[in-house]
């Protein structure tokens, strides 16, 4: 069965969140663990917690994705901002040990200038620093639609990243199909080979989580801007074919459309009618 969610409000806390995902037919979703433009984090609430973990061992409910918050720069020329990276991760990391086997995934980060190969070894020694033998959460780097100076537009960047960990049994990778469809990767009619490139760069193992975004851009746009499901640029076909990979399809799958929570309810249900169900290949008009 599919294993598919959307992002979710954690406003009103993990049972929510959880019944919230019941509703629309979800068996996971994801959240921020903060304000995803701020640094300051609700105190954790553990009735709610414990209540939430019953309600998803009921309802089917599990690998649970947490998005650290977009301010954080990991591989900024600052050295305190790297060091804010950092301390909000950790807190994110224990903060998930109540969420035991879940991810954890963040955007690697732009090097602002310095360069590619600065930027990757800033970002790998604050996950040297924060990262534990003891922690019970996968890490994930998000790939990336090469704005700007962004860290993860290509395969080999991550790998180069992931080189440099320690702890690299608490490494992994989330693919978003928007975001590697904008850094020029074609997986609306090249999908293998997509894939293939991505196990000799990085490695299938490592891919964990897959952000299901459609791409308001053409190939190779840089641009980074979503679309619902079917109505972009990547187009339904590709959807279909992404979810069914043999390579894909037992991975957990999680929606970050422009969409209200009846929007992702739809979207889920259309990709569920889709399982099993592979198409033809697709042009952006």
């Amino acid at each position: 069965m599919l294993t598919i969610g959307c992002h979710l409000s954690s406003s009103k806390g993990y049972l929510a969140m959880g019944r919230d995902a019941v509703k629309i037919n979800a068996n996971t979703f994801q959240f921020f663990t903060r304000s995803p433009r701020g640094t300051k984090a609700k105190a954790l609430n553990h009735k709610d917690i414990a209540s939430f973990l019953d309600y998803a061992a009921d309802h089917g409910i599990k690998k649970v994705l947490a998005h650290a918050p977009y301010v954080l720069n990991p591989a900024s020329a600052d050295e305190h901002l790297r060091s804010l990276a950092g301390d909000i991760m950790a807190d994110d990391l224990s903060r998930m040990e109540y969420l035991a086997g879940s991810c954890y995934n963040f955007h690697p980060g732009s090097h602002v200038g310095q360069g590619a190969e600065t930027g990757i070894s800033h970002i790998s020694q604050m996950l040297n620093r924060i990262l534990k033998p003891e922690l019970h959460t996968t890490v994930l780097l998000e790939t990336m639609a090469g704005k700007g100076s962004e860290i993860g537009r290509e395969f080999e960047e991550l790998r180069e990243i992931l080189d440099r960990i320690s702890l690299s049994d608490h490494m992994g990778v989330c693919l978003d199909t928007c975001h590697v469809w904008d850094a020029g990767y074609d997986i609306a009619n090249h999908l293998d080979e997509v894939l293939n490139r991505f196990d000799a760069a990085v490695g299938l193992n490592r891919l964990k989580a897959v952000h299901l975004n459609d791409s308001r851009n053409p190939l190779g746009s840089r641009k980074d801007r979503h679309a619902r499901i079917g109505e972009g640029c990547i187009g339904l076909d590709a959807m279909v074919r992404i979810i069914n990979h043999p390579a894909l399809k037992d991975l957990p799958f999680y929606l970050e459309t422009p969409n209200e929570l009846d929007g992702y309810g739809k979207e889920i249900e259309l990709l569920r009618r889709h399982e099993e169900n592979a198409a033809g290949s697709h042009v952006c008009p």
